[in-house]
């Protein structure tokens, strides 16, 4: 089943960068070439990155000019993320380029790549809440709540990940079919966001 490699993949990344536990840490893909296991494990990494980024800026001490900054990086990180998806449902565009579409073939209301990113978030999700569960200097009352929080995770991600094999399936047989849309993201176009279009004629 997919949702199995693609969850392994996930742990890999979170495993890796747990190593070293820095978001300025060098990233090294240890797969290669355009197969969907080197996506998955780059999709993965970024979303690992930008849970730690979201982390940090958190901080009330935190200096604005270095605020700035990382709400910069975080911007880079959401089109990073987004390009991943894209590059993900373009994998399954082109696995799937041949089947033939059955007449009353329905559509889902996600692409398959979009399950997937829910995926990845779900596994680091998975990951902290067992930090919390691990605390030895938490409260047991802390650690009770969050092993109830894991226990919910850990049924999502089987819950997701069985959805996204189904759909998976059903795209293969034909009985469902991909359209994807780019995603229109506009803060970061100088035509189409306002502020920076100002910008452009100083």
């Amino acid at each position: 089943m997919f949702s199995k490699l693609a969850n392994a993949i996930f742990q890999e990344s979170i495993d890796t960068y747990h190593v070293a536990d820095r978001v300025d840490q060098v990233f090294t893909n240890p797969y290669s070439g355009n197969s969907i296991e080197q996506l998955l494990f780059r999709k993965n990494w970024i979303d690992t990155v930008q849970w730690h980024y979201e982390d940090i800026i958190r901080d009330p001490q935190i200096d604005p000019t270095a605020a700035l900054s990382l709400k910069r990086k975080i911007d880079a990180s959401n089109q990073d993320r987004t390009d991943l998806v894209e590059y993900i449902d373009s994998y399954f565009l082109d696995k799937y380029k041949e089947v033939q579409i059955l007449p009353d073939a329905a559509i889902n209301t996600e692409s398959p790549a979009w399950a997937i990113d829910r995926l990845s978030i779900l596994a680091l999700k998975i990951y902290h809440m067992q930090e919390e569960v691990d605390r030895t200097d938490a409260s047991s009352d802390h650690r009770e709540t969050c092993q109830k929080k894991l226990a919910i995770l850990l049924e999502q991600r089987k819950d997701l990940s069985t959805a996204i094999d189904a759909l998976l399936e059903d795209i293969a047989a034909g009985k469902k079919y991909m359209k994807v849309y780019k995603q229109m993201k506009m803060y970061n176009d100088d035509e189409l966001n306002p502020v920076l279009r100002g910008q452009k004629g100083e």
